[in-house]
């Protein structure tokens, strides 16, 4: 069974989630689709992380701690996010995505279908999966952006997208916030 944490970030609560060996979820407070596929007894209780919290945990907060110091850090530690095998697929497209860089829900429809041996992908059905990436952040969701250069398709915000991307230091100005938009 999953357990939970809340680890306080600069931009607000995190709930982590994960079993005895991996991280499982990673949900920014508030976020549309929050704790989707934490599957917890009733009688688990959220907590603040401590030193009591587990190895997996202790390992997911010391890389939360380098991060939002702005440190770029591997992660050592198995993620294991539940959805489709077509969202996972495009998941682990998003963990190629290097720190402080951005892509394109395009660029990933397109990386998807070489992969898959497809003529072509909907960046449609991409957004759609990326949307609900049950492990925000350390599989960097935040850092695909609209081929036009909008800055929508985050499920944490547009303030906390640009908050994480000007953290790794990406150009944000280069990119608009739509005046409409799915995750506003």
């Amino acid at each position: 069974m999953e357990k939970w944490i809340v680890y306080d970030s600069p931009i607000g609560k995190l709930t982590v989630s994960g079993d005895d060996t991996s991280i499982t979820g990673l949900w920014i407070e508030g976020q549309k689709y929050f704790g989707r596929t934490l599957e917890v007894d009733d009688g688990e209780s959220c907590s603040v992380y401590d030193e009591t919290s587990g190895e997996v945990f202790s390992k997911a907060c010391r890389w939360l701690d380098h991060y939002f110091k702005g440190e770029k850090e591997e992660i050592t530690f198995p993620l294991a996010p539940k959805g489709s095998v077509f969202q996972k697929s495009v998941w682990d497209i998003l963990v190629e995505i290097p720190y402080g860089e951005t892509v394109t829900y395009g660029e990933i429809a397109k990386k998807l279908s070489d992969r898959q041996g497809k003529p072509s992908m909907s960046a449609q059905a991409v957004g759609g999966a990326v949307s609900h990436n049950p492990i925000s952040i350390m599989i960097p969701c935040h850092r695909v952006v609209g081929a036009n250069g909008s800055l929508t398709g985050y499920a944490g915000g547009i303030e906390r997208k640009i908050e994480l991307l000007t953290l790794e230091k990406v150009d944000v100005g280069r990119f608009f916030v739509p005046k409409r938009g799915t995750a506003l």
